[in-house]
């Protein structure tokens, strides 16, 4: 009797363990949504609004207007800047709103709106719950006295998506990115990186690495940072060792003056500058000028959004501004694989993986 009963639960624990194994694998490849394994592809437009494209990775699905598509009844709202993610949701920077649109990343569909503390927001990142987004506030034409002075880093609870404190920075302020716990902030108008512990909500001492710092990426401790200057003075990738904030310098010829994007993939930079996309180790010492891909842009083209992700670089031209523009997807070999009809003025991409 003992052997039975004891064979009975072995055969019923056997029968729920699977059962249960069953259900979880059955979990695990339930779709979350519409817009998942793919890349969105954010449209900054015009004063008439801006739009979110959205591809699958093997680019055999698309949508023009993801956003438009989830909410019929709702507006993003004008010059959106940047999308940035926490768990199941998206935010989207509409600069010229000064509003946030929440979304779930993989639907797309509208959670809340970040709509008050904020003065032409730009860039987001997240840590612990809170949000960071850089605000360029007023701008010196319009506000000559604090314009390059009064930017700020509006600190939001994503719990309740209320702006709850804000950083001042005393300068202007541009992209922002989280790395060892610091947040590191261009500063495009003047020659610093800005450096701020969101532990203490203070700044720290900058990093000099000259005027016209952009785009900007981490990997292994060192921060990787593409200056494009006016005028006579060259274009930079700037590598800034985050242990000890020294400083060394990749300077590109003349023929690379306005060097536009910069990306990090595995153990390359990939740079932009004209129409054109170059690659060097991230150990190289000094920049290339052999072109792995040259985008065939049409009149008054230029390229305005840059990323190089999943074995492929993605490529946006800015366009007119007044019609709907095209995204290019290259392999890493230069030859291209995909264009693709997006939204008015296309400036980035954003992978959902």
């Amino acid at each position: 009797m003992k052997l039975t009963r004891l064979f009975l639960v072995a055969v019923s624990v056997s029968l729920f363990v699977s059962c249960s194994n069953d259900d979880n694998n059955n979990d695990d490849n339930t779709p979350k949504g519409a817009y998942e394994n793919g890349f969105f592809i954010l449209n900054e437009g015009n004063s008439s609004g801006g739009s979110v494209s959205f591809a699958s990775d093997d680019l055999a699905n698309f949508t023009s207007d993801v956003y438009k598509t989830a909410n019929p009844t709702d507006v993003a709202g004008v010059f959106l800047q940047n999308i940035f993610f926490d768990g199941d949701n998206a935010y989207v920077i509409a600069g010229g709103s000064n509003v946030i649109n929440v979304v779930n990343r993989y639907s797309f569909k509208l959670i809340a709106k970040v709509e008050t503390g904020l003065a032409n927001p730009r860039y987001g990142v997240v840590k612990d719950g809170k949000a960071y987004v850089t605000n360029a506030n007023t701008y010196s034409y319009s506000n000559p006295t604090t314009g390059n002075t009064d930017d700020y880093i509006a600190i939001i609870d994503l719990a309740t998506n209320k702006v709850e404190s804000k950083i001042e920075l005393g300068a202007t302020s541009n992209r922002i990115l989280l790395e060892n716990n610091k947040l590191y902030i261009t500063d495009s108008y003047n020659d610093k990186i800005l450096v701020v512990n969101p532990a203490t909500k203070a700044l720290e001492t900058p990093i000099t690495i000259g005027t016209s710092g952009d785009s900007m990426e981490a990997k292994d401790g060192i921060l990787y940072v593409l200056r494009a200057p006016y005028g006579d003075n060259r274009s930079e990738i700037v590598k800034v060792k985050l242990s000890d904030k020294s400083v060394t310098k990749i300077t590109f010829p003349e023929s690379l003056d306005r060097a536009g994007y910069l990306d990090i993939y595995n153990d390359k930079i990939y740079y932009t500058s004209n129409k054109s996309v170059y690659a060097i180790s991230t150990t190289a010492t000094a920049a290339s000028t052999t072109a792995i891909a040259t985008v065939s842009l049409p009149v008054g083209g230029s390229i305005y959004g840059f990323a190089v992700n999943k074995d492929k670089i993605f490529i946006a031209d800015g366009g007119d501004f007044g019609s709907n523009s095209k995204a290019y997807i290259y392999n890493l070999s230069g030859n291209l694989q995909k264009e693709l009809t997006v939204g008015v003025g296309p400036n980035g991409f954003y992978f959902n993986d």
